[in-house]
């Protein structure tokens, strides 16, 4: 028994891992803009599907990922600049209604690029196992691992050392006051969907060689990233990667130990469960309004 907990830990940790790359997508435009966007996962789909693309065309598969997280993060853009600014002020359900019907429309895109096939990406580095103790952990799951600390490290760096990371707190914080003191709130959006766009394409090429893509692979991805960031926290992005962390492990722990039927149910319970206690979110910003 403590060989296979350790077997779900390390699953866990990296399918967790993946679910906080889209948490942190989804915290990070939350911030800016306080939209829920309901695209983040296909973002994690076209980046997947579009390096398959580009490698099956004759490119080299480290400049096919490069351009694949290029064209989803002008994706991203495209989609701040004709969806979402023009309903600027407009109330936060209709923005979150434009975000789903973003979702749908770039689902029937992916669908008739693309079909309903399954597609794999070759591994970075082999497909032969690696044992750790009893358990064994493939090559691709370390790129996966080390690719999400070193993108969670660099979003952090990017907020706490450069000043677009520091403006785009301050419009977190109060989009007015930043407004006052010279940030333009607008290209700070752009940026965020776009630093969310790439976040989400990255996340999509260091999972695809272990799991299969499609068209649709993005819709439950989408919402278990949704379900980290509300655990962290929305708007909280290391939060959402704790969150991601925390789902993955349970996830992987139910589906061994229960019944890989359940694995779904047991982190939506878990997501109701912390906000039945904690409607913030674990590491969630207390609000308290004067009246």
């Amino acid at each position: 028994m403590p060989e296979q907990l350790f077997q779900f830990l390390l699953t866990g940790i990296t399918v967790g891992s993946l679910y906080a790359l889209v948490g942190l997508g989804f915290a990070l435009i939350y911030n800016a803009s306080d939209v829920v966007n309901f695209a983040q996962g296909e973002f994690v789909m076209l980046g997947a599907m579009l390096t398959i693309a580009l490698l099956g065309a004759g490119l080299p598969l480290p400049l096919a990922a490069l351009a694949a997280t290029g064209l989803t993060v002008l994706v991203g853009l495209l989609l701040e600049r004709f969806a979402i600014e023009p309903a600027l002020g407009a109330p936060v359900v209709s923005t979150i209604i434009i975000t789903i019907g973003a979702a749908i429309f770039l689902r029937g895109a992916a669908l008739l690029l693309w079909g309903k096939d399954f597609h794999r990406l070759p591994a970075f580095s082999g497909d032969a196992p690696i044992q750790l103790g009893s358990a064994t952990l493939l090559p691709q799951s370390l790129w996966v691992l080390g690719g999400t600390a070193l993108l969670v490290l660099g979003v952090r760096f990017f907020f706490e050392r450069t000043r677009p990371g520091k403006a785009l707190l301050a419009c977190s914080y109060n989009r007015t006051a930043a407004q006052l003191v010279g940030i333009n709130v607008r290209v700070m959006l752009r940026l965020a969907y776009g630093l969310s766009a790439g976040l989400g394409a990255l996340a999509g090429i260091l999972i695809a060689p272990i799991t299969f893509s499609s068209y649709e692979a993005g819709v439950m991805l989408g919402l278990k990233g949704f379900s980290a960031a509300i655990v962290g926290g929305m708007g909280n992005p290391m939060g959402a990667v704790v969150g991601g962390l925390l789902l993955g492990v349970l996830e992987s722990l139910g589906a061994g130990l229960i019944s890989s039927g359940y694995k779904d149910a047991i982190a939506f319970l878990f997501v109701l469960m912390v906000l039945f206690f904690e409607p913030t979110g674990l590491f969630g910003h207390k609000v308290a309004e004067r009246v």
